[in-house]
């Protein structure tokens, strides 16, 4: 085995590792959680062909789970809403300095989190929009 390759399992096993950590977390909390865990096994099955069994059936739940998301107003209301209060409260970490745990670093990955619930909410619905196109 080359060290590139060797290199390349190490960057894949740790950024997967962590989506799908990230995703776990995020299945508790508001946050595309399901989507991250199918990302993050995505990245581990490229390296790693024994995790492939399971990234089929965790798609299925992810794009099930993506278009519950988007379909009624108050799903998409209460989407739009949390991505709101992560971005303020990412600010807020950012500048109040008499937090627990304050500092830019906290208040970005806040800022960012809100931002990756955004896009997609946004990719949900064009999605669902797009299949009720085709029937």
């Amino acid at each position: 085995m080359s060290v590139g390759r060797s290199v390349k399992q190490v960057i894949a096993a740790v950024a997967g590792g962590l989506l799908v950590i990230v995703g776990v977390v995020l299945l508790v909390l508001p946050g595309p959680g399901l989507l991250l865990v199918l990302a993050g096994l995505v990245v581990l099955a490229s390296q790693f062909p024994a995790l492939e069994r399971f990234v089929d059936p965790v798609r299925r739940r992810a794009m099930k789970a993506a278009e519950e998301s988007v379909a009624s107003p108050l799903r998409i209301a209460g989407s739009v809403l949390a991505g709101l209060a992560l971005i303020a409260a990412g600010i807020v970490w950012g500048t109040v300095r008499s937090l627990p745990f304050s500092s830019w670093s906290t208040g970005t990955s806040l800022i960012l989190s809100g931002l990756i619930i955004f896009a997609l909410l946004i990719w949900s619905y064009r999605r669902v929009q797009a299949r009720q196109e085709q029937l």
